[in-house]
């Protein structure tokens, strides 16, 4: 072999090293930091969010709507203080006035949960139970642990076959970006944006061609929580605070409605179901 190219050989492994070493390396950074957010988050809250099931407005009389809220700690409200500020007491609330009828609410949201315990939680419902309109949010989780997208989307996909089989229609509000989160450190932040917008077009994919309606949480309510993160953030910095459900309650309310045959347009960020609906 030429002395020109073992010199060519030699920086090649130099160069292949290098890149190995700083592959190796920032993946060493991201599992750290990772890592380092799961025991962060959610801590400063319970483990528990408050318990807002109830028949709200139950003034207006006659027979209630049947509200179920399903998925993670956003659909169980972790992080608000008052039962009527968790994201079902406030869909509840807002569903009530603008239909004039009393809604009891259902939450089957577990703090913490992936979109593979949606079959859980599902089947922890009464099996004559027959919701007018089920909501579903669910995928942080599944990011943050390093869920494959496909498996996230085959569970949730599932899970609005299993919903609608039950007569409910179906609302999914998709994964927040993740690039939100103030308090994750670059580069996990960026990854996290990245992972969390793909697996929320997956699920709107998924969902609308299951007959569901899909809520884009990242245009919808997204921008409030990156330009307002003191108000819209809890005590942790990563769950919402009250206006944080109220703002995401109000961004998700047109599809819950639409569901129920009270809007007939739906606003920008907000799809509806590729399946004919019942």
């Amino acid at each position: 072999m030429s002395r020109h190219r073992v010199r060519l050989t030699l920086a090649g492994g130099v160069a292949g090293g290098v890149a190995l070493g700083t592959w190796l390396g920032a993946r060493h950074v991201l599992a750290r930091q990772a890592a380092a957010a799961r025991l962060v988050i959610g801590k400063p809250l319970s483990e528990d969010a408050i318990d807002a099931d109830r028949v709200w407005r139950g003034r207006y009389g006659g027979e209630p709507v049947e509200l179920v809220v399903l998925g993670d700690s956003i659909a169980a409200g972790l992080g608000a203080e008052r039962r009527k500020d968790t994201l079902g007491g406030r869909l509840a609330r807002g569903l009530a006035k603008q239909t004039r009828r009393p809604v009891r609410l259902r939450t089957a949201a577990v703090v913490g949960s992936e979109s593979s315990a949606l079959p859980e939680q599902i089947g922890s419902l009464p099996a004559d139970y027959r919701p007018d309109v089920a909501v579903v949010v669910v995928g942080g989780n599944d990011v943050t642990h390093r869920v494959p997208l496909a498996e996230s989307v085959r569970h949730l996909a599932a899970a609005v076959d299993a919903l609608r089989a039950r007569g409910a229609e179906v609302v999914v509000g998709t994964c927040p970006d993740l690039g939100s989160l103030q308090q994750v450190p670059q580069p996990l932040r960026a990854l996290g944006s990245r992972v969390s917008r793909q697996l929320a077009d997956a699920q709107q994919h998924a969902a609308t061609a299951a007959g569901a309606r899909a809520v884009s949480l990242r245009h919808v309510v997204g921008p409030f929580f990156i330009t307002n993160p003191d108000e819209m953030f809890s005590l942790d910095r990563f769950h919402p605070s009250g206006l944080g459900y109220r703002r995401t309650a109000a961004a998700m309310l047109p599809s819950v409605l639409h569901a129920l045959g009270q809007h007939d347009q739906l606003p920008f960020g907000h799809h509806p179901p590729v399946l004919p609906v019942r």
